[in-house]
């Protein structure tokens, strides 16, 4: 009689928290710095509303406004994986594939 081999049990896919938090910070800050770029070649499309909606403190397109805006879309990339990372791991652990 044939025994039916059992699938191997991998390790759990985990994020690590640095890697996802740098990853995102740098995809929005380069995010935020296309669509300043985009703004500024056609400024009759710009974002401007948006962004003092979204970055606390920022209040004009700016060399001032230009860094904060660039360490909060670094900031929010951070505040997501510090979030995001911990919860995928809880539930990676919990139900491996």
């Amino acid at each position: 009689m044939a025994q039916i081999a059992e699938r191997p049990q991998r390790a759990p896919l985990q994020l690590p928290v640095a890697a996802l938090g740098m990853s995102l910070g740098l995809f929005l800050a380069i995010t935020f710095t296309l669509c300043v770029a985009f703004d500024l070649i056609f400024p009759g499309q710009a974002m401007y509303q948006s962004w003092l909606r979204l970055f606390p403190g920022f209040t004009r397109l700016s060399g001032p406004g230009f860094v904060l805006g660039l360490a909060e879309a670094f900031g929010y990339g951070w505040f997501v994986a510090l979030i995001f990372a911990p919860i995928f791991n809880f539930f990676s652990r919990r139900w491996p594939q």
